[in-house]
């Protein structure tokens, strides 16, 4: 890899590890879910980085997808929290999540994290990522719980944040062989659910498709706008300016100049903790960028 880009990866790790650190205790009963996720944005452009996606905060039965609306006024109760966040450097990414527990349940969040540790700690050339997998549901049902199965970690490629190679979180008969030089999130969900996620009727996160003929002016400054700020990495609502905004993004999408991410939830009253980190496979092991440096 060219230690330029690897230098940005670096960076877009470090950056990423201080923020989780700045923004988690900030998660607490009573607080602002808009708060936090604006606090933790702005922190990474305090340090020289640019958020690769919109700070998710998903709640309890949500995995995935969750970032607060332009006037959101959600606090957090006893949830369980999932701060997942990303950060650019120059397009090079790094993708890191903790669970924030105030549900009562540190058994989920130790789940996850165990599973995370377990697949990390097989990471270096050569290795299958089907035996990434195998040793995440190890993990997670070791504790009595599943492991959300169609949900996986994946590659990060420049302004991709979700490239090949896909990490699963279940044991599977194939995979793909890993070699130095990947770089890619690795991030098991546990649940008491049935491990299956689904799309729930909420987006707040949208991405750019590709260019579409747009009559409406509205919606040809709004497509000029997301494609050069943001160019292939995801964007919130909340970050868009400009008139009928709402309408702007409805016409993009009826077009395919844009697609949603929706919220991805399991079924109702269950729980999902989720841990993630970013790491780059090395010629002997592997890198993981969004750990304190005396720690990757």
């Amino acid at each position: 890899m060219d230690s330029l880009i690897l230098e940005n990866y670096r960076k877009a790790g470090t950056i990423l590890a201080s923020v989780l650190a700045e923004m988690a205790p900030k998660i607490e009963v009573g607080a602002s879910l808009l708060e936090v996720a604006e606090a933790a944005e702005e922190a990474i452009r305090a340090r020289g980085g640019e958020p690769a996606f919109p700070c998710n905060i998903s709640l309890d039965r949500a995995a995935a997808h969750y970032t607060p609306g332009p006037e959101d006024p959600s606090i957090f109760g006893e949830n369980m929290v999932k701060l997942d966040i990303g950060v650019h450097v120059d397009g090079y990414i790094a993708d890191a999540a903790v669970t924030v527990d105030l549900s009562g349940h540190p058994e989920m969040v130790e789940a996850s994290r165990e599973a995370l540790d377990a697949a990390i700690e097989l990471v270096r050339p050569g290795t299958n990522t089907s035996d990434l997998g195998a040793a995440i549901e190890r993990a997670i049902t070791g504790y009595g719980f599943r492991p959300v199965y169609n949900l996986t970690g994946h590659g990060l490629e420049r302004y991709q944040a979700h490239a090949e190679p896909s990490i699963p979180n279940r044991a599977m008969e194939k995979g793909v062989v890993l070699k130095a030089g990947d770089v890619f999130a690795i991030e098991p969900f546990a649940t008491n659910g049935q491990g299956r996620i689904s799309e729930a009727p909420i987006t707040e996160i949208f991405g750019f498709s590709g260019r579409r003929p747009v009559r409406n002016p509205a919606a040809r400054a709004l497509l000029k706008e997301v494609s050069e700020l943001y160019k292939t990495l995801p964007f919130a609502r909340r970050w868009l300016k400009g008139e009928r905004v709402d309408f702007a993004l409805n016409q993009l999408l009826r077009s395919g100049a844009i697609h949603r991410y929706p919220v991805l939830w399991e079924g109702e009253g269950m729980l999902v903790s989720q841990a993630e980190h970013t790491v780059i496979v090395t010629e002997d092991g592997c890198e993981v960028t969004t750990r304190p440096r005396d720690q990757a």
